[in-house]
């Protein structure tokens, strides 16, 4: 950078994998930073030793309370503070958006170095629609705890994307099936590293697969959204007539099925007058 660099809290986006991947921008902050934020020492620790540099690292996570974040934003407001995961943009699934938003408060100067992220990467890999997607992280852990989430999640109209563990994904895959029927799907791991691997088909296909099988590495899975609702039968149209009609008039209740089915009103109503006079209901 040919400025120099302000004293602020600076979210450094790291490699997924390959190290290769580390921006230049990225490396200029952690050669500049006084202090790194990190989840695991020894992980930053090898990203650190890959760019040729020794640095303080303080561990930040979800149960560092109120007293050590005071003494990180004193920090910032002198230092040239990078705040990273172990792998990707930190805050997806991790700890750190109460840091940002006392900073931001405090009126420290918070900038994002962009970069890598296993959900892009993973939703650009799966082959599904990208327009409108859904990031759920992981699942719980019960079975019944992940149905009801699964559940709430049925009708959302986009792709879903989840993270998961090797041990846990042919239950995850299982209870997808169950919850929200039968998608198109992808499991995607180990991006940008040396046995990446991408494996598309249908929930149904995916949890005969991984039933037994429990790959290992970084996992994320893909779930295309629902599909359109196939259309309503005849008979379907015809009982919801007769109920309207119990409360309705011909004309009235002709309309509020129309509407409901997308079906022709003035046949709907030429049948219910037809009924009438077949002495039906």
């Amino acid at each position: 950078m040919s400025t120099p660099i302000e004293h602020g809290l600076y979210i450094v986006a790291t490699p997924i994998g390959n190290l290769g991947d580390l921006s230049r921008r990225a490396e200029e902050i952690l050669v500049a930073a006084d202090l790194v934020l990190v989840e695991d020492s020894r992980v930053t620790g090898k990203l650190l030793n890959y760019i040729g540099k020794k640095k303080k690292m303080v561990v930040y996570n979800d149960h560092k309370g109120l007293a050590e974040r005071q003494e990180i934003l004193a920090a910032v407001g002198c230092k040239i503070v990078a705040l990273v995961s172990d792998a990707g943009t930190p805050l997806i699934s991790d700890p750190g958006y109460k840091l940002v938003r006392d900073a931001q408060a405090a009126g420290a100067y918070v900038t994002t170095i962009p970069g890598p992220s296993a959900v892009i990467a993973a939703l650009t890999l799966s082959g599904l629609p990208s327009d409108r997607f859904l990031f759920e992280g992981f699942l719980p852990n019960k079975t019944k705890a992940r149905g009801k989430v699964l559940e709430e999640l049925k009708t959302v109209k986009a792709t879903l994307i989840f993270y998961e563990n090797g041990s846990r994904l042919g239950a995850m895959l299982a209870d997808a099936r169950e919850n929200l029927g039968d998608r198109e799907a992808a499991v995607i791991r180990e991006i940008t590293k040396k046995f990446e691997e991408t494996v598309t088909g249908s929930l149904i296909d995916l949890a005969d697969r991984y039933a037994s099988e429990k790959p290992k590495g970084e996992i994320v899975v893909v779930i295309g959204p629902p599909g359109a609702a196939e259309p309503a039968s005849q008979a379907d149209i015809e009982a919801a007539l007769h109920l309207a009609l119990e409360r309705l008039p011909a004309a009235k209740a002709a309309g509020e099925v129309a509407r409901a089915f997308g079906a022709d009103r003035k046949e709907l109503y030429d049948l219910a007058n037809r009924w009438k006079a077949e002495g039906q209901k």
